[in-house]
């Protein structure tokens, strides 16, 4: 198929516009697309991860940590592969694994923002996750248990105690059924 703007080259580039109930089709060379105004065919990515991640970190202070050289400029860079916050923040992404320890009191901030918290939870399939949420759940009742015990709160230690027993057993009594 031909272009239908100037007849010579190929239609690479196929327009479906409808407007009221009424379609129309355009059939255009790459140039023709891009000379089109109505339209922006600029072929490159709208959205791009770079561009999100130059939105969070924007221009913060830049601490001056042990461990980290400033550029003649003042600004922190890493000592091994002498990246600076700003190039980060203009690339998306750090020159070497020593960059996370050059930059993390600007990491913190940015992973509470993007991701609520700082510590990685993940996810578990669903059917495996119910015997690691009550082990999970058995670790934090016994580190409860733990601070009861020091409190001297020995009446809401021993709640706790029985809940991790009742915890634990069906816990095996899962594993046993599985077998």
């Amino acid at each position: 198929m031909i272009c239908q703007e100037c007849q010579k080259k190929p239609a690479t580039v196929h327009l479906t516009k409808i407007v009221n109930n009424s379609k129309i089709e355009k059939h255009l060379c790459q140039s023709c697309a891009r000379e089109l105004e109505e339209m922006n065919l600029s072929f490159e990515p709208a959205f791009s991860f770079h561009h999100l991640l130059t939105g969070l970190l924007g221009n913060e202070g830049s601490p001056s940590v042990a461990g980290r050289e400033a550029s003649p400029e003042g600004e922190v860079q890493c000592r091994n592969c002498k990246l600076t916050y700003p190039q980060f923040c203009q690339i998306g992404r750090f020159g070497c694994s020593q960059c996370y320890e050059t930059f993390d009191a600007r990491l913190n901030p940015l992973f509470k923002r993007v991701h609520g918290s700082s510590i990685h939870t993940g996810k578990l399939p669903k059917r495996v996750g119910s015997s690691v949420k009550i082990k999970k759940q058995i670790e934090e009742l016994r580190e409860e248990l733990q601070k009861k015990v020091a409190a001297e709160q020995f009446e809401e230690a021993a709640r706790l105690r029985d809940e991790i027993r009742e915890l634990e057993k069906g816990l095996t009594g899962e594993r046993g059924g599985a077998a």
